[in-house]
């Protein structure tokens, strides 16, 4: 039995990325690494010979926005 259509999975905390083939139109493999640096490295090696799609930071299951997180760093 497969996952029912209705909910849409929740993505785990972490920083993703995608990875297809070159030229490919499908989707591709999505990658999730701890920090920012391990997503850039696992990034850099991948695009020699695929596709690499970068889709940031997820955190409860959301994507965090680039421009919140610029702020939140300005009131601590």
């Amino acid at each position: 039995m497969g996952r029912p259509p209705v909910l849409p999975k929740k993505k785990k905390d972490g920083f993703y990325i995608e990875i297809r083939n070159k030229g490919s139109k499908s989707s591709g493999t999505i990658i999730i690494r701890d920090t920012r640096e391990a997503m850039m490295q696992a990034a850099r090696m991948y695009e020699i010979t695929k596709d690499v799609t970068i889709l940031g930071e997820h955190r409860d299951g959301k994507r965090v926005e680039e421009s919140k997180k610029k702020s939140s760093a300005k009131v601590k």
